[in-house]
């Protein structure tokens, strides 16, 4: 938008661009609606980067606060991207793996690959292996597999958005995890700032899921691997529900076995 303003073009069109690429993260519209206050190039600038420079303080914070939640040596299952390409800088899920390894926890990390688009594959592990941070690949299938053998000590992951009651969305697969971290007594844990929650909505039942193209399913480029003609559904995220959340972390602190009072406690 701000690149927008410059070019003398119009920011309601860029917001609405904006707004339909990505319905479930209620983050990008708190953004926008900032954005929207800008009177002339040089304000929207300004914003933008002000926008950037408070994301990567509490990407900072929910890292402090998160590695006190991470024991030394642990092995950290995490899904799609939550790092520093997914953010303005140090990330959610990725940034408390960054601070535990700052502070001499040596931990690990288990990337999902985050099927169909490969979030984990391509960008997470891109991110952690760029930085010298032990990462494992596996496919989303095997994460059963892993905990079952005691191979895993936590599940960690970021948030699109997060419900009044502590529901929370995130990429599609992550509803799965959280039921095989409860199966194994896992700590299952969620990575976000203050501007994912949507306090307007009581449950996750409300919370809009986007449903991408059938092509991320049935190929990839000019290779076809599904038959022509059958029914794609391609939904790009899923609700966990808070009973299966063992705490959230964002720049404010840590709401452990969050609910709608204690959300509401945090957040003022």
């Amino acid at each position: 938008m701000a690149l927008e303003a410059r070019a003398g073009g119009d920011l309601e069109r860029a917001a609405a661009v904006l707004a339909a690429s990505r319905p479930t993260a209620v983050n990008l519209f708190w953004a926008l609606e900032r954005m929207r206050s800008a009177r002339d190039p040089q304000a929207a600038a300004a914003q933008a980067l002000a926008i950037a420079a408070e994301d990567v303080a509490a990407n900072r914070a929910i890292g402090a606060h998160g590695a006190g939640l991470v024991p030394a040596g642990a092995r950290i299952m995490t899904h799609c991207n939550a790092g520093a390409l997914a953010t303005a800088g140090h990330g959610t899920a990725l940034g408390v793996v960054r601070s535990a390894c700052a502070e001499g926890k040596h931990v690990s990390v288990i990337a999902n690959e985050t099927r169909p688009y490969l979030q984990g594959a391509r960008l997470t592990a891109w991110e952690l292996l760029a930085e010298g941070i032990p990462v494992t690949l596996v496919a989303d299938v095997a994460a059963g597999h892993l905990m079952s053998r005691g191979e895993v000590d936590l599940v960690l992951v970021g948030a699109d958005r997060i419900a009044a009651n502590g529901d929370v969305a995130n990429k599609v697969g992550t509803y799965a995890l959280a039921v095989l971290a409860k199966r194994h007594g896992l700590p299952f844990l969620v990575a976000a700032p203050c501007s994912t929650f949507d306090l307007t909505l009581a449950d996750g039942a409300a919370i809009p899921i986007e449903e991408r193209a059938a092509d991320e399913i049935t190929g990839f480029r000019t290779l076809r691997w599904a038959p022509q003609g059958i029914e794609v559904r391609n939904p790009a995220f899923d609700v966990t529900p808070a009973q299966l959340v063992s705490a959230i972390i964002c720049e404010r602190g840590v709401i452990e076995r969050p609910d709608t009072v204690r959300i509401a406690a945090l957040l003022g």
